[in-house]
């Protein structure tokens, strides 16, 4: 029942927001009394809690298995990883819209702790840049925390338009987003 009630408030939330969603909303969706919500979860905030941290829980190890991979190049690793984020999209898009549009409803200690794993998940993509740059797959970035918020600010962002059934592949936007990690937009003038 717990799976269930988070199933559909992340529908909901997803749907209507989290404000505008209420207890009954959820409870009158799935069919159940308010006193099986609250044996689960003592509040909405708790519930928005955990689905946050289910998110992110499920990203970090992930991310921790592609990382851990010594037979692939670091720039390898960061189009894998630009790849788990988009492939959430089709597999977790509710989800991942909902932990991006809804954490401002967290108290100060649940943001603490659901910001401690986003934190940690940024700061594995920041050492990856900075093994890159040692092995000289990167160019040296002064600033490879700036680099990562920028790179992390780009494809989170996908969450709030990108279509996975759309016109463009997973694949193909991944490749755009490496293209304009790697490259850049800026045009290569050494060749004329």
């Amino acid at each position: 029942m717990r799976g269930r009630i988070i199933k559909e408030s992340i529908d909901l939330f997803d749907k209507k927001g989290f404000s505008k969603t209420s207890i009954q909303d959820i409870v009158d969706t799935i069919g159940v009394t308010k006193g099986t919500f609250y044996y689960y979860f003592k509040s909405k905030q708790e519930l928005l809690m955990d689905i946050h941290l289910n998110y992110i829980k499920e990203l970090l190890k992930e991310q921790v298995d592609i990382l851990k991979d010594e037979y692939i190049s670091c720039q390898e690793k960061m189009k894998k990883l630009i790849y788990l984020i988009i492939q959430n999209i089709k597999v977790h898009g509710k989800s991942a819209r909902v932990f991006t549009r809804e954490v401002r409803h967290l108290d100060e200690e649940q943001l603490i702790l659901v910001n401690s794993y986003r934190r940690e998940f940024r700061i594995n993509l920041q050492k990856l840049i900075e093994e890159g740059i040692e092995k000289g797959e990167f160019r040296d970035q002064k600033r490879s925390d700036i680099v990562i918020f920028g790179i992390l600010g780009m494809v989170n962002r996908s969450y709030n338009w990108y279509n996975p059934d759309g016109e463009v592949s997973e694949e193909e936007l991944v490749n755009i987003y490496m293209d304009l990690i790697l490259n850049g937009i800026k045009m290569d003038t050494s060749s004329t």
